[in-house]
């Protein structure tokens, strides 16, 4: 549960500049595995950082979201950076969005499986039921509630970000080692 809240919404250009790549805790990283815990201060200026360093790194490495325990930080924080790149060509454009403590309200009765990776498990893919629709709780880099309801490909983030919180990763989903494929059999049966 959020404590504190503060204005404080963008930072500035000079920050951005000065943001830094972090290290990406790879599986088997003790992080990985760990209930992250609350945020209670959204206006610590290390927080706000490390939001800047997470949308670097996951820009940088072409990833689609990121959670902070990926780069060992046991906080309930993600970022969500839905666009389209040679890992995800599909994916709809979505600015980078800080989400502090995240909650998953309310799903859709129905999941679908499709496609997952994940920075912290290189050269793997899998295909993950998630929920179609899910609708979520979350408060923004300046503390602000916000509700929203997402559907597809971007309620599949959050949801795959969200299990990040909870110690759990895409390889923990699978219905069966049959979905699990290397990214090199991915890519052939993507692109033949």
């Amino acid at each position: 549960m959020i404590v504190s809240f503060s204005p404080r919404c963008n930072p500035s250009p000079e920050k951005i500049f000065m943001s830094q790549r972090l290290s990406i805790s790879q599986l088997g990283h003790p992080s990985l595995r760990l209930k992250a815990q609350p945020i209670l201060d959204s206006a610590d200026p290390k927080l706000q950082d490390l939001i800047n360093n997470l949308m670097i790194t996951a820009a940088d490495a072409k990833g689609v979201g990121i959670a902070a325990p990926q780069v060992a930080q046991s906080l309930r924080l993600f970022i969500v950076a839905s666009r389209p790149s040679d890992r995800y060509p599909h994916a709809p454009t979505l600015a980078p969005t800080a989400m502090i403590n995240p909650r998953l309200m309310g799903h859709s009765p129905e999941s679908q499986k499709d496609w997952e990776g994940c920075l912290s498990v290189p050269g793997w893919r899998g295909l993950v039921p998630r929920y179609h629709a899910i609708a979520v709780e979350y408060q923004d880099r300046g503390g602000k509630l916000q509700q929203q309801e997402f559907t597809g490909f971007v309620a599949r983030i959050f949801q795959h970000e969200l299990d990040h919180l909870d110690g759990k990763i895409f390889l923990d989903r699978l219905e069966s080692e049959c979905d699990l494929y290397s990214e090199q059999d991915y890519q052939h049966l993507i692109h033949g």
